[in-house]
């Protein structure tokens, strides 16, 4: 495999009700500059779930054997988002030879991500 694709579809709300029932699972699913980047705002969950929409997109597009969503952080200032892999996923994209490529978007009850392993342009960190 040189190339692989996945995507991902979520609804807002329901990321929103499990991290109000589970406080600590914020810190399970997200590096710290991930749910800091918009705290305070009134579309910081929907950020957050385009992330989580991301994170399993790239676990998908990788063939990754588990859900690790600590090895996938989404950054981006103001620019387009791109990802940083770690541990596993990082070691996966280096064993296929591809880099991950990642788009995202949400609305007031939905988000979703694509993302795309390219290969033949080097190696993701």
């Amino acid at each position: 495999m040189n190339d692989g694709v996945g995507i991902d579809l979520m609804d807002v709300d329901r990321l929103a009700s499990a991290l109000d029932r589970r406080p600590g699972l914020r810190d399970r699913l997200f590096h710290p500059g991930e749910h800091t980047s918009d705290a305070g705002r009134p579309r910081a969950v929907r950020s957050l779930a385009a992330r989580f929409c991301a994170k399993e997109a790239v676990t998908k597009a990788l063939r990754l054997d588990a859900f690790r969503p600590l090895e996938i952080e989404v950054v981006g200032d103001g620019g387009p988002p791109e990802v940083r892999l770690h541990g596993a996923a990082a070691e996966r994209a280096r064993e296929l030879g591809v880099a991950v490529v990642i788009s995202l978007t949400h609305e007031r009850r939905s988000a979703a991500a694509v993302a795309w392993a390219v290969g033949g342009t080097g190696a993701a960190a």
